[in-house]
């Protein structure tokens, strides 16, 4: 496990995968990627969703401050997800 800063993260609606680097080259891939849009939920692009859903990684959306709270969870569940949190 390891935490990044995510140095110049942008707008939610201007994500696209090459926005996250190497965080999905993983092995196993991760089941889901657990992004935290901000102070409110936002919606990621449909065209970065079915990129993901295409190579079996699902996307959870919600506000940074539930995704925070959602990742301790779901990693004390043992479940192999990754996670990006954009500043609030």
């Amino acid at each position: 496990m390891r935490a990044l800063a995510w140095q110049d993260a942008p707008e939610v609606g201007a994500l696209t995968l090459a926005a996250f680097g190497d965080l999905f080259d993983l092995d196993p891939r991760p089941e889901f990627l657990l992004l935290g849009t901000g102070a409110g939920l936002r919606q990621p692009p449909r065209p970065l969703v079915r990129e993901l859903e295409a190579m079996g990684i699902g996307v959870e959306a919600m506000d940074s401050r539930a995704a925070a709270r959602a990742w301790g969870v779901l990693r004390a569940e043992e479940r192999w997800i990754v996670a990006a949190l954009l500043p609030l």
